[in-house]
């Protein structure tokens, strides 16, 4: 985590839905980039593991389904009580923890119910990355925000 702090990170992403670590990776993990002043954002694939991770203490936790990366299907849409269970799951074990749901967010109505169902922002990449305009789209996201 040193060569991540040294390249000018102010943070770290811990594990994938897509590619999960052990829950005893996922604590080295953050206990690292607390070490390192590094914020820790773990991913986790559904309520139970949110929970888990949240658990660990990290800055915050992102509920991301694998089947909705990068599908442009926001999990607030497809799936909102995955994230309603997740809010409530761990705020039963972290009521400090940021949450944050990923997984097909690409419209600023998106960010809107993701912030409804109780989170306080989303995780997103192909949303912005694969954009016509990247910078159009993450105003609509922020514009989203006050809704």
């Amino acid at each position: 985590m040193d060569s991540i702090k040294e390249a000018g990170a102010v943070g770290t992403l811990i594990n994938h839905s897509e590619k999960q670590l052990k829950l005893v990776d996922v604590d080295t993990a953050i206990r690292l980039a607390r070490e390192k002043n590094l914020i820790s954002c773990v991913c986790a694939n559904n309520p139970s593991v949110s929970a888990a991770a949240a658990a660990l203490k990290p800055d915050i936790v992102s509920i991301e389904p694998p089947e909705l990366i990068g599908t442009g299907v926001a999990v607030s849409k497809a799936q909102p009580e995955v994230v309603t269970n997740t809010v409530q799951l761990v705020r039963e074990v972290n009521a400090e923890v940021t949450i944050l749901c990923g997984a097909g967010i690409s419209h600023g109505e998106d960010v809107a119910v993701a912030l409804k169902l109780g989170t306080q922002g989303v995780l997103v990449a192909s949303g912005i990355v694969k954009a016509k305009d990247p910078y159009s789209m993450l105003r609509e996201f922020a514009e989203a925000t006050k809704k």
